[in-house]
């Protein structure tokens, strides 16, 4: 007798309109589907994620692992040729997919790739959620417009001259709370990339280009496996060929820093390239080391560059480790948003943004990333003067570069300090920053910066450590609980215009940092307090 067929997600959620279009009984089957045969698996390596940190808090260490040094040392294997359509990654902009006006902005930027976000800079609403998942599907249909305020029409350019849509998927410890199988909820990354593959897969096939994937939040090769099985059930369940989907992992987790080979290995057969994230990555680090001593207390988030020292040796061995195993390796952020008002201020930063991708260019980058359009002929021109004429760089194998495990977490090779500045900073930007979150906008522009998730990550992160860690300002000022709520009062009398978030910013923010027991993600709280 055979077995009765799997029910569909529950959908717990008021109606968004058009949600009819993305929610249909085949691809909430789909989303099941996935639900049944991964969740339980993806249970096991979020477990896995906490002995890891435990063992780390026990050592204060961390290294490559010994059981997969062979890979490490075997020379031939490769990951699978990039398509056409992700050959040239010169520059790529983010955003998110629930904003209709940066969906055509984004897509006609000029940039290679568009990374349509629903991780960091997507407020996981449920209207966001969908909304996503139509503005993708109306851009490929060619059915997509948007007319601002003011009158002004915004359609889409020529289809050859569109951006390459990469799309990234909320992390693996994210639920969405609002489709739920058997009584429990569905990953969010499954969710969304499981309605996405669903609808998309073949109709960006027939344009000439496939479903393409950012991973976040990555920690570790096992993670990597985890997502390749997902890729090679959706494939076959779809009938398409093994390989149609590609992905790009970012490196945004120091422990997936030390796996980054095993991790292209896992998806060889469906990776393109890594990614390197300062934010996030900084982030990770405080995470896990975050009761091992003064060595690992980190000064103002700002004065952490990509010339540190040990930024420096985890980007140069993810260039050294694309390249050696044929995948692509795309830089950073350039988050600068120009302003109208004040040239000098625009002038001083687009020199620095000159100066990082110029940087990336030279040590071997094939793409960088930029947040905002305007910064697209920017970074294009650094990368045009290295490559010129050819896609990518990945005939320069870096072999001068040989990092150790010491030098990841080099830490005490920064000069700078923490700051009252600094301090003040990462209470303004954060409560700034989940005020916005939690009215449903995940990319906000603070102090001529777009910021996402990740920005408030590392920034309560460091209240955290500077207060557990007793450290000393250069005013000569303790960092205490006391202080940290002193600035944040200050902070919210001086922001505040009355309405009920920026309370609730301020009191999450306050609770993220100076609970005794340390939140894994703030995004975690903060969703509950989501519609």
């Amino acid at each position: 007798m055979s077995a009765p067929a799997p029910s569909t997600p529950t959908v717990v959620a008021r109606p968004v309109e058009r949600q009819e279009e993305v929610l249909t009984d085949e691809a909430l089957a789909f989303v099941a589907a996935l639900h049944r045969r991964f969740t339980p698996r993806r249970d096991e390596l979020l477990a896995l994620r906490a002995e890891r940190r435990a063992e780390i808090a026990r050592t204060g260490r961390i290294g490559f692992p010994a059981a997969t040094a062979a890979l490490r040392e075997d020379p031939a294997w490769r990951v699978a040729p990039a398509p056409p359509a992700l050959e040239d990654r010169r520059v790529e902009i983010t955003g998110p997919a629930d904003d209709r006006k940066m969906t055509i902005n984004a897509l006609n930027s000029g940039a290679r790739v568009w990374l349509a976000d629903f991780e960091d800079a997507s407020s996981p609403t449920w209207e966001n959620v969908i909304r996503g998942q139509l503005n993708l599907k109306d851009a490929y249909e060619r059915r997509i417009d948007f007319t601002a305020s003011g009158g002004r029409t915004y359609a889409l350019r020529p289809a050859e001259e569109l951006a390459t849509v990469v799309m990234r998927p909320r992390g693996w410890h994210l639920d969405e709370r609002h489709l739920t199988v058997d009584g429990r909820p569905v990953p969010g990354a499954l969710a969304d990339f499981g309605l996405y593959f669903f609808h998309n897969a073949q109709r960006l096939l027939d344009l000439g280009k496939g479903p393409y994937f950012y991973l976040p939040k990555t920690e570790s090769h096992l993670e990597a496996r985890l997502w390749n099985d997902v890729f090679v059930f959706a494939q076959d369940y779809a009938g398409l060929p093994q390989g149609t989907v590609r992905a790009t992992v970012l490196i945004e987790t120091v422990t997936a820093a030390y796996e980054m080979e095993e991790i292209l290995y896992e998806l060889r057969d469906h990776a393109s390239g890594l990614n390197a994230g300062r934010w996030d990555y900084l982030f990770s680090i405080i995470k896990n080391f975050r009761d091992a001593g003064s060595g690992f207390v980190l000064p103002d988030r700002n004065a952490v560059t990509m010339t540190a020292p040990f930024m420096r040796a985890y980007t140069e061995l993810l260039v050294r480790t694309c390249h050696k195993r044929g995948a692509h390796a795309i830089g950073g952020m350039a988050a600068f948003i120009p302003s109208r008002r004040d040239p000098e201020v625009n002038e001083a930063a687009l020199e620095k943004v000159r100066a990082d991708k110029t940087r990336e260019a030279g040590d071997g980058f094939d793409g960088s990333w930029v947040a905002h359009p305007d910064l697209v002929p920017v970074a294009r021109a650094c990368f045009d003067a290295v490559l010129g004429d050819r896609p990518h760089q990945k005939d320069r194998l870096r072999e001068d570069i040989h990092v150790t495990a010491e030098q990841l977490i080099a830490l005490n090779t920064l000069g700078a300090r923490p700051t009252a500045a600094g301090l003040r900073n990462a209470v303004q930007v954060g409560i700034r920053y989940i005020e916005s979150w939690l009215r449903g906008i995940g990319a906000v522009a603070i102090f001529n910066l777009m910021e996402d998730a990740a920005t408030a990550e590392i920034s309560r992160s460091q209240l955290w450590q500077w207060v557990n860690a007793g450290v000393v300002l250069d005013t000569g000022e303790k960092v205490t609980a006391a202080l940290v709520r002193e600035v944040a009062q200050e902070e919210l009398a001086a922001a505040d215009d009355g309405s009920a978030t920026w309370r609730q910013a301020h009191d999450l923010l306050l609770k993220v940092a100076l609970d005794e027991e340390y939140a894994d993600f703030l995004t975690l709280p903060a969703y509950e307090l989501l519609d």
